[in-house]
């Protein structure tokens, strides 16, 4: 992948999957504006032909059909903003087959596109892109080197190679602004646009902690209906993404507060602690979605909370593998109480606190693993029964 000039080749983790399942079927990528999914996309094959949807000239070859067959692959960019778009590629994908290789990107949840059904079930698989990540660049520089950068400018490609603060900073305004007032308003017919703007803002004080849909109402004067909806629209968007506590009972677990996380955890500059919490958020969240769309394991991210404060970070839940249960500090060695406290309702759970300023790692009695945060991001793998 060659960003700005840039002779930087990063491999994305999902490469080789991605490429050997467009031969079976229509591929939706999806993921964050300006994540690199277009780049991505076109340094697959040889040869392609890309069509943006919110180009007047590539809308009317899409509604059309005129493009070039004669290329190895046809890119579709935000789509999802056509009516019945699900419907329409169904058409080319049952009278053309894949004698041309098919992928569809967007910058919004493709798989929420309402008044379609499963019109598109069977004929496609979907994958995530997320921003650059320890893992991802971990042959590139050191660790640390590494990590230094993408707290400073995000693992988004363009201000990650850019390497430059005053240039981040007014990409990530631009970032923001471009999916709030353009993505937003043709995503949903949304007129109070700045309440949203600012519910985002006030969102930055209240990441790593569970979400009062009540209190954030409050402070909007709005109800909480109606804050919730605009979370969904975030999600939707992806500028947030939301961990759920666990609960056996799944529909209680929805009815709980959720913790909410940024993907560009750059925003939360003010606040080391829960910004290296959403930084792990990220990166957890990533691997989730390779387990699940590349090695098939079916993967879900939560968080662990009793009644009262008694809370773990992070809880991994892999199908026919032992859970993973994971505390975040930035420094502090002493290993968290709580892991005793919900070990016992997990069989054989791996316990893992990682510590972003950590120089040796070491288990106590209790086999929790204290482990540095960094080398571990860098290098752990989700699908092995022991990801360490």
């Amino acid at each position: 992948m060659i960003q700005n000039g840039h002779m930087s080749i990063i491999h994305r983790s999902i490469h080789k999957s991605l490429l050997a399942d467009l031969n079976k079927k229509i591929v939706l990528l999806v993921g964050p504006r300006q994540v690199g999914k277009t780049t991505f996309s076109k340094n697959l094959l040889k040869s392609y032909d890309y069509l943006n949807f919110d180009l007047d000239k590539d809308k009317i070859k899409i509604v059309k059909q005129l493009w070039d067959r004669e290329k190895d692959i046809i890119i579709f960019d935000e789509i999802h903003k056509m009516r019945n778009w699900k419907q329409w590629i169904k058409g080319i994908y049952d009278t053309e087959g894949l004698s041309q290789k098919i992928i569809v990107t967007g910058s919004a949840r493709l798989d929420v596109a309402k008044k379609m059904g499963d019109s598109l079930a069977g004929r496609h698989f979907t994958y995530h892109m997320l921003p650059l990540d320890l893992k991802e660049l971990n042959s590139s520089e050191s660790v640390e080197k590494n990590f230094s950068k993408l707290m400073k400018y995000s693992g988004f490609p363009e201000p990650f190679f850019e390497n430059s603060n005053s240039f981040h900073l007014k990409w990530q305004k631009s970032h923001m602004d471009l999916i709030i007032r353009q993505d937003l308003v043709s995503y949903e017919n949304i007129r109070d646009v700045s309440s949203i703007e600012l519910m985002a803002e006030m969102l930055r004080g209240r990441v790593s902690a569970p979400l009062s849909y009540n209190s954030l109402a409050i402070d909007l004067q709005r109800d909480p209906k109606t804050i919730q909806k605009w979370m969904d629209y975030l999600e939707n968007l992806f500028v947030i993404f939301k961990v759920l506590p666990y609960s056996k009972n799944i529909a209680r677990s929805v009815l709980k507060e959720p913790k909410y996380y940024f993907y560009d955890y750059t925003r939360l500059d003010e606040n080391d602690g829960a910004q290296f919490e959403n930084f792990v958020a990220v990166s957890l969240k990533k691997e989730i979605h390779y387990l699940n769309e590349v090695m098939g394991i079916e993967s879900k991210l939560w968080f662990l909370k009793k009644k009262g404060s008694l809370e773990l970070d992070f809880f991994i839940e892999r199908k026919k593998m032992p859970p993973v249960l994971i505390e975040v500090k930035t420094s502090d060695t002493e290993v968290s109480r709580s892991f005793n406290m919900f070990d016992q309702y997990f069989d054989n759970a791996v316990k893992i606190q990682l510590v972003k300023n950590l120089k040796k790692d070491f288990s106590n009695k209790d086999n929790v693993k204290v482990l540095n945060a960094l080398h571990y991001l860098a290098n752990f793998d989700l699908s092995k029964p022991q990801p360490i």
